[in-house]
């Protein structure tokens, strides 16, 4: 299971030994789990989860990823593609207002928690999801705005 989410064997193997790492180390709690496979399941999913996150996102360049043991690497076009798209996003989100722009940085680049995040910001979380909610849209509404411009520019020429 976690290859297939990761699609690296080394990395899944990392997250499945800290999963037996994390399971040991409960020792006695295991036993008030009526499923322990499923458990099991539930912490390599979200690790797995939790790895990606970290693999998505590079000093803070939305958007770049990272291309690990696939064999394939993008083509000159792809990478192009790739660094125009996290360019714009990256100055997308530095116009957004201060308050959603430090969220979306906090939660999307530097992947910390909602938790985390609310400890930081003094933000209850309701308030923090609402926000970052709020943040992704004006994101996601700007950047669709910016491509559609970009779309009627190339057709007109």
């Amino acid at each position: 299971m976690a290859f297939r989410i990761i699609r690296n064997r080394q990395d899944a193997e990392d997250v499945v030994q800290d999963v037996f790492v994390k399971m040991w180390s409960m020792g006695e709690k295991l036993d008030g789990y009526k499923d322990a496979g499923a458990l099991a399941v539930t912490i390599t999913r979200n690790n797995c989860i939790d790895m990606l996150r970290k693999m998505k996102y590079i000093d803070g360049n939305v958007s770049a990823y990272i291309v690990r043991d696939s064999g394939l690497s993008p083509s000159p076009h792809d990478q192009l593609e790739k660094n125009e798209i996290s360019v714009s996003l990256t100055r997308i989100i530095d116009d957004l207002p201060s308050h959603y722009r430090e969220i979306i940085k906090l939660r999307e680049i530097d992947g910390l928690s909602y938790e985390e995040i609310s400890q930081m910001t003094s933000i209850n979380i309701n308030s923090l999801r609402v926000n970052l909610s709020r943040a992704r849209r004006m994101i996601r509404d700007e950047y669709l705005k910016q491509t559609d411009e970009r779309g009627k520019t190339e057709r007109t020429s």
